[in-house]
Order: C-alpha cells, then structure tokens, then sequence
C-alpha cells in the first residue's frame, strides 16, 4: 500500500477522525431494497493471517510503542486470532488471551445504546430537549444554553463545553490517579462556563455528552448507571467478564495485562510507568468500561446485527450528522456512540476507538458482519502520536483487501 493510503487510512481510523463526507443518513444496507437481492459480502476473503502476524511482530517488552496486543479479527469471511507480547514486563509471562483491559471511549458505544433502547421504548424523546428531563442541570437565561436534543447528546453537537481539564499533562494526571471525581461536579464545571455552539450547528467530541446521558438513564431507569447497563446489555449478552468499576475502584479485576506510560527523564532517557491501577471516574459512562476482545466482539456483532437495539434506533448509530467538527472544521464523522470511515477502496465500516493510558482498543466492522475487528493494544503513548504504529498496522492488515478481490 502506498504512502497516501496508509496515512490516509492512519488519520482516518487510528486518531479517530473518519473519512468520506457527512451524511445526513446512514449508509445504506447491504441488501437492494429495490431488486430484493442480497448484495454481495463487502468482504469474502478470510483475513490476511501473514499480513497481521505481521503488524505483530514488534510488539513486546522492549518496543517503544507497545508491550501487548490481543486482536480478534471476525466476520462471515473468516476468522483470526492472535496476541503478542508481555502481560508484565517484569515478570516476561507471556500474553494472555483472555486479558481483560480499558476500553476507553469504547464505553460510549454501550451508553449510546442504553439510550436507544429508552427510546425504542417510549422512555426518552430522541428530539426533546434534555432539560424537559433534567430540569436545572443546563441552566438558560442570557448566555446560557437553549434547548439542547438527547440525539444532540448523543452525535456530539450539544455545545457543552468540557468540564475537566482536557491538556493537563500526564505527570499531574498520574499524581491524582487515586482521586474520585463526582460526575455532577463535572456537568456542573461545564455548565459554568456557558455553550461552546449553538445546539446542531457543529460537532465537538468530548465526554461530557455521555456523562449528561449517564444522568438521564439514572433519572429514566431509577437505577444506578451501572445496573442500567448490567441488565440491558452486559447480563443478556452473557458478557461475563466486561464491568464498570465502581467509583472508588481503581483495580482491573481478574486476569489482564499491565499498563505502561512512557515517560522521558531528566537527561533524556525514557521509562515505563505502570499505570494499570487508575480510578477512572471521571470518564464514568464516557470512558470507565474495563473488558475483554471475546466480550466486545460478542457485543459487536449482537449489535450490528440489531440484537441490542431494535433497527429503527439503531441507524442512530449508522448517521453522520451534516455538520462541520468544532475543532478541524471537516466533515463531522460521528454518529450516537460510533463514528463512519472510508477505507481508500470506498469501503465503508463503524466502529469506535477508546484509550486510557497504556491501553488502546477499538471494535468495529462493516455493516453486513462480513468483517470486523477488535483489538486491545499495550500501547505505551495511549494518547499521544507514537501509538500509532501497531494499531494502524492492525487496522490495514484487518481491512485491507487482496489486490486480487473483485471488490478491491
């Protein structure tokens, strides 16, 4: 693949930002509605078992991008598995297979969808405002916030500013990673500081829609967050060994692989951090998800598939809003819980992407199922540039075509 693509395909899929122009609808089904005959499987090779060996290869205690991997590759087409690396780097034990981990924002895929199902359900107005719900928590009045949608919430373009420091550098996150953050302390810190935009007129991804959202289905279940999510997805789906921690809870429970975070020192040199015990509070339902590949590719294809929200709401997370991102100026890419991206091919897929510090993940797949891909990456710059490597070789290796496919 040639340079253009792969950096194409690296700011498209590995940092989030999805290719190909914003749609005011999902894209459609792989079946004609018009002739009744099924479309052919976007895919309908099995995966690249030498070209993801391959994007394996580096990884392990002495590589300066990540210290493990697990990948589950997926589909109608085939199948594919593999890990690589260290679940500790002191010890050397190898990696284990089923390793729970952070999945990050990949939480926002579960939330989304516990909020799809109020809807299906009568619950919650995908078009009401969140203040008919929530009276009091968005204050109006002059520079206050106007109506504000659950489907604003949900695709990002609510307007509500982030109520945690965004920059702060790693060294001070890691001297509080103890500390307990109270979501409504966080609304109420955004709430202060007045909207970023008008309501529908951009796109800006941040936690802060998804710790609102979390707040509404504790107001519409009269549950707690984490029970919501327990009965509605986790318990139905049999997902044993996915969970969000408790508040004060800053353990990976189970087996699982150590976090690193490379650090330079003074004099230049750099050394790993632990970082596997965290309490991840403050991204709550936005971020706090600890899980394993076998449980989010389970969830995957369940929900794709319309086994977890009814098909009507799920295009929900199938639509990119027409709106422009608050940041780049782009074409959004985000849709509720997910975000759409183009392969250079013109293959499209959805999924999401998460990262705590020493942890990468991302499940997704074409819309048909007939490939998808879940992944857990040791990466040791999570959140920086230097990560990029390995998951964006995860990614071609998953979802590039053979030369030789008639699709291609």
């Amino acid at each position: 693949m040639n340079a253009r693509a792969r950096t194409f395909i690296a700011a498209a899929l590995v940092l989030g930002i999805a290719s190909g122009p914003a749609v005011a609808r999902a894209a459609p089904a792989p079946a004609s509605a018009s002739s009744g005959v099924k479309a052919p499987p976007v895919f309908s090779t099995p995966p690249d078992a030498v070209a993801l060996r391959k994007a394996l290869a580096g990884v392990g205690a002495r590589s300066e991008e990540a210290t493990a991997a697990l990948v589950r590759v997926g589909g109608t087409s085939g199948v594919w598995r593999g890990g690589a690396g260290v679940a500790d780097v002191r010890t050397g034990r190898g990696p284990v297979a089923g390793a729970r981990f952070r999945a990050g924002s990949v939480t926002k895929t579960f939330t989304a969808a516990v909020v799809l199902q109020l809807a299906a359900e009568g619950r919650v107005d995908l078009d009401g405002p969140v203040q008919r719900y929530l009276p009091g928590l968005l204050p109006a009045g002059p520079g206050g916030f106007e109506p504000i949608s659950v489907r604003q919430l949900l695709n990002h373009t609510s307007g509500i500013p982030a109520g945690d420091g965004r920059e702060t550098p790693f060294e001070e996150q890691y001297a509080h990673r103890f500390d307990v953050v109270d979501p409504h302390a966080l609304i109420a810190a955004a709430a202060a500081k007045g909207p970023e935009f008008r309501p529908g007129s951009r796109q800006h991804y941040l936690n802060i829609d998804y710790t609102v959202l979390a707040v509404l289905v504790e107001k519409l279940t009269g549950t707690s967050y984490e029970e919501a999510l327990s009965a509605r997805i986790l318990r139905p789906l049999g997902l044993r060994d996915t969970s969000v921690p408790g508040r004060a809870q800053s353990r990976i429970p189970g087996p699982h692989h150590h976090g690193y975070q490379a650090v330079r020192r003074p004099g230049g040199d750099t050394s790993l951090v632990d970082v596997t015990d965290w309490n991840s509070s403050a991204s709550w339902a936005a971020g706090d998800l600890i899980s394993t590949t076998a449980d989010l590719e389970k969830f995957t294809v369940a929900l794709f598939g319309g086994k977890v929200v009814p098909k009507a709401q799920l295009e929900e997370m199938f639509t990119v809003p027409a709106v422009k991102d608050f940041e780049t100026g782009e074409d959004a890419v985000r849709t509720a819980g997910m975000q759409r991206f183009v392969l250079p091919d013109g293959t499209v897929a959805y999924g999401k992407t998460g990262s705590r510090y020493g942890y990468s993940t991302l499940i997704g797949g074409t819309r048909d199922l007939s490939r998808t891909l879940v992944y857990s990456v040791n990466s040791t710059d999570a959140k920086g540039p230097a990560t990029k490597g390995v998951t964006l070789g995860i990614i071609m290796a998953a979802f590039t075509k053979p030369a030789s496919s008639p699709a291609a």
